[in-house]
């Protein structure tokens, strides 16, 4: 995991990240090592559902379904991802609101809030293999915001 603030690329610390209510993890890659973590979260917070999703080149509409990620919105359930393979780049907006640019590389778990706004894009190499937890799948549709101020 790499986490700078977007505007200036200078570090953020794991500290700011909890300050902000998120909640990261370098667990590796070994499931014996990883999913008694993500067993241990499910129990604790809640979470019902385990799956896991990939998205690259060979996706079908990849370009449709990143763009569903592209815009800062919020869900009404934590979004949750422990990355099997590939990166990712969350854009989260903090609560000064400054934007917190974090990549997420294999055996990074991250646990974006409820209710925080953020966004998401791949990286260049366009490839990433997550496992998802929920509390509701439902409860992780999208609300955009209005408008996002620069950042």
């Amino acid at each position: 995991m790499r986490a700078t603030y977007r505007s200036t690329n200078a570090p953020v610390d794991t500290a700011i990240l909890e300050g902000n209510g998120i909640f990261y993890r370098h667990l590796g890659t070994d499931p014996a090592r990883y999913q008694p973590v993500l067993d241990e979260l499910k129990g604790k917070r809640g979470y019902g559902t385990q799956d896991e999703v990939s998205l690259s080149p060979a996706t079908p509409n990849l370009d449709v379904v990143l763009k569903k990620f592209d815009d800062e919105h919020t869900h009404d359930d934590d979004e949750v991802r422990f990355v099997l393979e590939g990166a990712g780049v969350f854009d989260i907006r903090a609560s000064d609101d400054r934007w917190l640019r974090i990549v997420v590389e294999p055996g990074d778990l991250i646990v974006v809030p409820a209710g925080k706004n953020h966004r998401f894009e791949l990286t260049e190499q366009q490839h990433i293999h997550c496992v998802r937890l929920f509390k509701d799948p439902a409860g992780w549709v999208p609300r955009y915001r209005a408008s996002s101020p620069p950042g």
